[in-house]
């Protein structure tokens, strides 16, 4: 858990007079944010598309020294590396945009456009075709380079939580880019463009962002993300459910007690996954529907498991006051028993509404 959000920023003989070059984000949640501070104290500037934004998004972006822009057009013309950052819902329409910018634009140098969402191989595969961008599945020898318009297409995820400044603790991984460690996720990528290879400044860049190229086919770190998060993420519905039922038979301080006294760190790992979901949730029901298709076109397994995690994030966002809770504004759900219990009181209005016993 960070212990502070204050960005000491890099050591001043580290960052250049001038940006290495400007990086767009889309958009400035928790994560996007996070990753601008991380960029503009290692000596890029970091640009944004702020039309119809959130008045939130417009003070993480003024927060994060973000240059504020009112289209896309203008964003592809302006930074020569975009990442897409947004609840996986929205990272086809958000990509589709990218592709309708790239169109109007006057812009002839490439632009790298890396999808960081959390999306099944198939669905990376279909963004990339909107690029032109053929989509081997599986083999390397069939990864060919995309030839037709401006826009680069590269396939990546985030492993682990935003970036934090080198005054934090965390428990994720660290680089030592600026001579100070700030805090990182690993970002896999994948696809015929790896980020470290791009002149001039890849290098660099790959190593602020903890970039790691790990296949030419697109596909692969999405792949990569949907099994990682089978096991973070859908812990958390599996977590949530057995705290819920839990409290409803008067027995979560047992499970509390059992879990401290049996398995090694399984308290604190349950306490951060149920406290930690709630304000996620909203955006966890499409990526657990991804996960079912993930492990069902490419693993040849059954979706019932993740469609199942889906349901409980759905239920956790739409039927309780736990749906309206922010990140860094939280007011419910702040301990495993709050959370337990708004989850009871929303199962208790469903039931009353459908006028049966049980949720479906």
């Amino acid at each position: 858990m960070a212990t502070s959000t204050t960005d000491a920023g890099p050591k001043t003989g580290d960052v250049p007079p001038q940006p290495r070059t400007t990086i767009g984000i889309i958009s400035l949640g928790d994560m996007g944010s996070g990753l601008a501070r991380l960029l503009v104290a290692h000596g890029y500037a970091v640009a944004t598309n702020v039309f119809g934004r959130s008045q939130d998004t417009l003070i993480r972006a003024v927060r994060a020294d973000v240059q504020l822009l009112q289209s896309d057009v203008e964003l592809i013309e302006a930074c020569d590396v975009i990442l897409s950052v947004v609840p996986p819902r929205d990272a086809q329409a958000t990509a589709q945009r990218i592709a309708d910018a790239a169109i109007l634009s006057t812009r002839t140098a490439p632009v790298y456009f890396a999808d960081l969402n959390a999306v099944s191989p198939a669905t990376c595969r279909s963004i990339a075709a909107l690029f032109g961008t053929p989509s081997p599945s599986t083999s390397p020898d069939d990864a060919e380079t995309d030839t037709d318009g401006i826009v680069r297409f590269i396939d990546g995820s985030i492993l682990g939580g935003p970036p934090s400044p080198p005054t934090t603790t965390t428990t994720t991984t660290t680089t030592t880019t600026t001579g100070e460690a700030w805090t990182v996720p690993l970002l896999p990528t994948s696809g015929p463009h790896d980020i470290s290879l791009i002149p001039t400044y890849g290098a660099h860049l790959a190593a602020t962002l903890h970039t790691k190229h790990i296949s030419p086919c697109i596909g692969a770190a999405s792949g990569l993300k949907m099994c990682f998060a089978s096991l973070s993420k859908g812990y958390a519905a599996i977590a949530i459910q057995a705290t819920t039922t839990a409290h409803k038979l008067g027995i979560l301080p047992d499970l509390q007690d059992a879990l401290r006294e049996l398995v090694p760190g399984g308290l604190a790992r349950m306490e951060r996954a149920v406290v930690g979901a709630p304000p996620k949730a909203y955006r966890w029901v499409r990526e657990m529907e991804e996960i079912a298709a993930t492990h069902a076109d490419e693993g040849g397994l059954a979706a019932d498991l993740f469609l199942g995690a889906a349901d409980v994030f759905r239920f956790v966002a739409d039927e309780t006051v736990l749906g309206g809770e922010k990140v860094g504004k939280r007011v419910r759900g702040t301990t495993v028993e709050d959370v337990a219990v708004a989850i009871g009181e929303g199962v208790e209005r469903k039931r009353r509404r459908v006028g049966k016993k049980g949720v479906s």
